[in-house]
């Protein structure tokens, strides 16, 4: 082989892993400009498998993760009309356009490609939402949230002390 054709065939090869980092201009492009929100289908759906709204259940609680219209990858990742999920629990603020997602106790993320968890609820009522965030944790545009379900976790059984006699 020629060192033409070879630096021609190389040349791909070294340029895509400079392509898929977040900071690269062209990961801007693809995750929309910075501090822009990045396009979302509009036929996309987000919502919850599990658990139902209403649903009364000991801890704890299996949250599954369900999307239509788009699909699901790692955070950071800048494929076309995919991202990863956020779940927000008992929050009453509602994420700022264009903002990264915060990350704390009310704002969990699942940037590893994530669409399950099991949450340790404590017993009450709990608000749950879901928001998909892009390569850089914000939000799309038009957001891409489930609706807000409620859940009632219940205190742990208690077991009965069956006496031997």
């Amino acid at each position: 082989m020629s060192m033409l054709r070879f630096a021609a065939a190389l040349l791909p090869l070294l340029a895509a892993p400079a392509l898929a980092e977040p900071d690269h201009p062209a990961a801007h492009a693809a995750a929309g400009a910075p501090g822009q929100a990045s396009p979302a289908p509009p036929n996309a759906h987000l919502y919850f498998i599990a658990p139902a709204n209403g649903a009364r259940l000991r801890g704890p609680v299996l949250v599954q993760f369900g999307l239509r219209g788009m699909g699901v990858t790692q955070a950071g990742s800048t494929a076309a009309q995919a991202g990863h999920h956020h779940l927000l629990v008992d929050s009453r603020e509602p994420v700022a356009p264009g903002e990264p997602i915060p990350a704390d106790k009310q704002h969990l993320h699942f940037g590893a490609g994530q669409t399950e968890t099991n949450l340790d609820l404590p017993p009450g009522r709990h608000r749950l939402q879901l928001v998909l965030g892009d390569a850089r944790h914000k939000p799309f545009a038009p957001l891409v949230a489930s609706r807000v379900i409620e859940v009632t976790v219940l205190p742990p059984a208690r077991h009965r002390r069956v006496r031997r006699g």
